[in-house]
C-alpha cells in the first residue's frame, strides 16, 4: 500500500475510534470510573513511550542530533499548553460530575487537537511507514479514554446521545485532514521536522492532563492499579521499539 493509501486508511480508522464513545452512555458513573482511570494511565504510558523510544529516535536519525530537534519538541509541548490556556480546555477524565466543561468548546478543541494529530502522524507515515504505524497506535491509545470521557460529560451535560456522537465523530473527522495536509506539504517542506513536535505533544498530554489525573485516588489499590497501567505503557513500547 501507498503512503497515501496508509494515510487516508490510518485517518478513518482514527475518526472511528470516536464511536467508541457511545459505550459510556451505557455505563454506571462507578464503573465509568473503573474502567476510565487505569485506561488514562496506560494512555500515559504510551503517550511517553511513543515519544521517547520511537518518535525522537527517528527524529534525531533523519534530521540529526542538533538543538533544531529539541526545539522542535519543545515548540510541540509549548503549543499544547497555549492551546489549552486559550481554550480552557483539558482532557478531563473525572467522574462525571466533578467537572463539566462547554460541549461546543470541547469539541472545537477536539477538532484542532486532531487536526494537529492527523498531520502528526501523517508525516511520521511519510517519513517511515513503520513509525507511522506506531505514532497511530500511540495516538488511539490516548484516543480511546478521551472519547469515553468526552462523550460521557456531552451526554451527561444533556446533549441527546445521537448528537454527542454525531458531533464527535464531526469533530475526529479533521484527524484525515491533518493526514492529508502533511502528506501535500511534503513534496514543500521537510515534514520529518512534525515528528518531534508531535512527540512534543504527546509529552505535554501524558505529564499535563493524564498523570494528574491518576495521582488524586487517596485508595492504595487504585493507586497500584495505576501506577502498573502506566508501567504496562511504558514497557509495552520500549519493547515494540526493540522488535520493530
Amino acid at each position: 500500500m501507498s503512503v497515501l493509501g496508509w494515510i487516508v486508511l490510518s485517518g478513518l480508522a482514527m475518526s472511528a475510534v470516536a464511536l467508541v464513545g457511545s459505550v459510556s452512555v451505557f455505563m454506571p458513573e462507578q464503573m465509568f470510573s473503573r474502567v476510565v482511570l487505569p485506561l488514562v494511565a496506560l494512555a500515559a504510558g504510551a503517550l511517553l513511550g511513543g515519544a521517547l523510544f520511537h518518535m525522537l529516535p527517528e527524529a534525531v536519525e533523519v534530521l540529526g542530533n542538533n538543538l533544531a530537534v529539541y526545539t522542535s519538541v519543545a515548540a510541540g509541548v509549548f503549543s499544547f499548553h497555549v492551546l489549552e490556556q486559550f481554550l480552557h480546555w483539558h482532557h478531563c477524565h473525572r467522574p462525571i460530575g466533578e467537572h463539566r466543561p462547554l460541549g461546543y468548546l470541547i469539541l472545537a478543541a477536539d477538532g484542532l487537537h486532531n487536526l494537529i494529530g492527523g498531520m502528526a502522524v501523517g508525516s511520521a507515515f511519510v517519513v517511515d511507514i513503520r513509525l507511522g504505524l506506531v505514532t497511530w497506535l500511540v495516538a488511539a491509545a490516548h484516543e480511546i479514554p478521551q472519547e469515553l470521557g468526552d462523550f460521557g460529560i456531552l451526554v451527561h451535560s444533556g446533549w441527546s446521545a445521537r448528537h454527542a456522537l454525531l458531533y464527535n465523530v464531526a469533530s475526529a473527522l479533521t484527524f484525515p485532514v491533518g493526514g492529508l495536509l502533511a502528506y501535500g506539504a511534503s513534496g514543500r517542506i521537510d515534514v520529518a521536522v512534525l515528528v518531534p513536535f508531535a512527540a512534543g505533544n504527546f509529552v505535554y498530554i501524558a505529564v499535563a492532563d493524564l498523570l494528574p489525573e491518576i495521582t488524586t485516588s487517596p485508595v492504595p489499590r487504585e493507586k497500584i492499579v495505576h501506577t502498573a497501567s502506566f508501567g504496562l505503557g511504558l514497557a509495552a513500547l520500549w519493547t515494540l521499539a526493540l522488535l520493530v
